[in-house]
């Protein structure tokens, strides 16, 4: 409902006018991952889906949604429900000239499938003529990335160079 529900202090309005709709609307889903990124950011603001032009772009080939509303500034719920209808069952969905938000069924497969699609947003922005992949190969790639969890996977390496200890954020 908005509240803290441990500890003291504000709750971020905008993030729970945006998350809490999604995860209502998506049983599967335990957890989403939104951040303002330098290159989620300027990508979002291209309005265009991603293209199979890497390998980690395959990961979101036919998996990610357009929320396209000018809406960037989330006052309510409502605008949270909208984010949450267009992003369907689709683990990624680009906020128009908002940035880039994920949402699965588990926390480190959310939010290592966020860095791999701000690395994603990267690539598109920087190969602006990229020649795709066919969608039969970017499927098939796909099919292959995501048999073990990329998003867990990435996550799973972030911690490894980035945690002293490992065993307090990995189950």
């Amino acid at each position: 409902d908005g509240q803290v529900a441990e500890g003291k202090g504000p709750i971020n309005r905008a993030a729970y006018f945006i998350h809490h709709p999604i995860l209502m609307a998506r049983p599967d889903a335990v957890s989403a991952a939104h951040v303002h990124t330098p290159w989620g950011t300027p990508f979002s603001a291209e309005v265009r889906p991603i293209e199979p032009i890497s390998q980690e772009s395959c990961v979101f080939f036919e998996d990610h949604a357009i929320f396209d509303d000018e809406e960037v500034q989330i006052q309510d719920t409502d605008g949270g429900k909208r984010i949450a209808a267009a992003m369907g069952s689709h683990r990624a969905v680009i906020l128009r000239n908002h940035g880039l938000l994920t949402a699965t069924d588990r926390v480190q497969e959310t939010v290592g499938l966020f860095v791999e699609l701000e690395r994603v947003a990267e690539v598109h922005m920087k190969a602006r003529h990229a020649k795709p992949i066919s969608a039969e190969a970017a499927r098939y790639a796909k099919e292959d990335l995501t048999s073990f969890g990329p998003g867990r996977v990435v996550f799973a390496s972030l911690v490894a160079r980035h945690i002293d200890d490992p065993a307090v954020v990995l189950d």
